[in-house]
């Protein structure tokens, strides 16, 4: 018995248990209404996607090719038509994640207006953005299984048993949109308190995994600028607990954390943690800070001074009060960070790099393993890289170490067009393409994501049309630069009304109602039809 028969058999013995009062009520349709709406919750969202995470975090820990990508969305659109695009294209969402930026709440979604990757935009926009990406993805469900129970009902009325029985099939073996989100909580925007109440609305809104990282809550900064000051571990691993216990609370036994690291582009603390026995975690820490030896008659009122090795050590303190990390002691720092994290409940790392660097990041991930074998990243594919700029150098500084001619180049320049047909840059744009096959390989990248990509297309695609449709080009712009390709593509959208929910609209009016509903899809008034059908 296929699931659409099943449900349609529960609602039977509904009917007739409720007796004459639900004459009217379909078994069939309400069956198919059920299936269109497969997720009731965000919690049923969340428990869905966290398993998918760990039997995808299992598949790649046996085969490192596995692994697991993501586009950043910031409106639940964008997030919608990344997904259809998955399935249009490649028949399925397996292995296809969304990544809710924080850098993209601040900048596209505060009631403040735009702003920077600071954590002062309203916290409870983030679960907020989790909640409408559901229910996009949840419409683009309803949407396809609606144009399946349309396309069943004309089968049915043809006595056309053969197709039906094709149809119902592909209704029960129907892909859901609704893939794992891993979510931003930036620093947990505030105390470890603070964290675990958002937490507990990001899981409820749908989240199945939530990254965190270590850096000063209300000294946050982007991962990719200057200024940022991270925690003691013990700070930390309170919030990476209050994660946890979040998930929990919700019922979400599998529910992922993510441990951000931003140690290798931070040289700055606000505390000197407590010891509590030489070489703890506290001490290791304090190890890292930039001293100076004095002598205890050096020693200013009311100064704090560290006693190491039975030698007084002055710490650099700047005059925001804040303590400066030895420059050298970055790498080391990043390494601490993970395996401490990991051991204290996270799941998996995300560590921010200057450069996006096979060797070099396989080179932090290389020595967290040999303390936790199966450490696994996230990796931020920033667009606050240059990317042609930096594989072209490295395509540079690898051709010189192999004895090969670069003569013809400049290192310094080779973000210039007139490179861009060269042997130089087709070697570097093919390492571009491998990087996150090769990343995943050889640096233990389970999940690549970019942030902020859909900020950067929704700019260009606009300045494009912007240009010709306000200059000489005027209708044709958007004529032969947006309708005729999505016509010609193939794309959903192209029929906005029923991607809006239209045809949806339509057919439970006709639900609800019968014959006096009153439908927006008829075919001599509605313009949509001459997209076909």
């Amino acid at each position: 018995m296929t699931q659409y028969q099943t449900a349609v058999d529960a609602i039977r013995e509904l009917k007739a248990k409720f007796g004459s009062t639900w004459r009217d009520i379909s078994p069939e349709d309400a069956a198919r209404m059920q299936m269109q709406n497969r997720f009731k919750t965000g919690l049923d969202i969340a428990k869905y996607t966290a398993d998918i995470m760990r039997k995808d975090m299992a598949a790649y820990d046996a085969d490192s090719s596995k692994y697991t990508q993501s586009l950043g969305c910031w409106h639940g659109f964008i997030a919608q038509q990344k997904m259809i695009a998955n399935k249009k294209y490649f028949g399925t969402t397996d292995r296809r994640y969304i990544y809710l930026s924080g850098w993209m709440v601040a900048a596209l979604r505060s009631e403040f207006g735009p702003l920077p990757d600071q954590s002062m935009h309203e916290k409870t926009s983030v679960p907020a953005l989790i909640e409408e990406i559901y229910t996009f993805l949840r419409q683009a469900d309803a949407k396809e299984m609606n144009d399946l129970f349309r396309a069943l009902n004309k089968a049915n009325e043809a006595g056309d048993t053969a197709k039906a029985a094709e149809i119902t099939a592909q209704i029960d073996g129907f892909q859901t949109h609704v893939v794992p989100i891993i979510a931003d909580i930036d620093a947990g925007f505030g105390n470890e308190e603070a964290t675990y109440l958002l937490a507990k609305k990001m899981i409820e809104a749908g989240a199945c995994a939530l990254q965190i990282e270590n850096q000063v809550s209300d000294a946050k900064q982007c991962g990719h600028q200057a200024g940022k000051v991270t925690v003691p571990h013990e700070d930390f691993i309170a919030k990476i607990h209050a994660l946890r216990y979040a998930f929990l609370e919700m019922g979400v036994e599998d529910g992922i954390i993510v441990a951000r690291t931003d140690s290798e582009g931070a040289d700055l603390t606000q505390k000197i943690p407590v010891v509590k026995e030489p070489g703890d975690i506290a001490s290791q820490y304090i190890s890292y800070l930039e001293t100076t030896e004095i002598d205890i008659s050096e020693a200013q009122e009311d100064e704090i001074l560290i006693k190491r090795n039975g030698k007084l050590q002055r710490p650099k303190r700047l005059a925001s009060g804040l303590y400066q990390f030895r420059a050298d002691t970055q790498i080391d720092r990043v390494v601490l960070d993970c395996v401490s994290s990991l051991q204290n409940g996270a799941d998996l790392l995300w560590i921010e790099t200057a450069t996006p660097n096979v060797a070099e990041i396989a080179h932090m991930v290389n020595r967290v393993r040999e303390t936790v074998p199966n450490a696994k990243l996230v990796y931020n594919n920033s667009p606050s890289f240059n990317w042609t700029l930096n594989f072209r150098q490295q395509a540079y500084d690898r051709w010189v170490s192999e004895g090969k001619d670069v003569s013809a180049y400049d290192r310094a320049k080779l973000m210039s067009a007139e490179y861009d047909n060269t042997e130089l840059a087709a070697d570097a744009d093919d390492k571009i393409r491998t990087f996150q096959a090769d990343a995943a390989r050889e640096a233990g990248v389970f999940h690549h994501l970019i942030t902020l990509p859909t900020y950067h297309t929704a700019a260009l695609s606009t300045h494009e049309l912007a240009q010709g449709y306000f200059g000489s080009e005027g209708m044709l712009a958007y004529v032969a630069g947006v309708q005729r390709k999505e016509i010609r593509g193939g794309i959903a959208c192209v029929k906005h009304q029923a991607m809006a929910g239209s045809d949806i609209g339509d057919d439970h009016k006709e639900i609800f109602a019968g014959d006096n509903a009153l439908k927006a899809g008829d075919d001599s008034k509605n313009t949509m039809n001459q997209f076909g059908h």
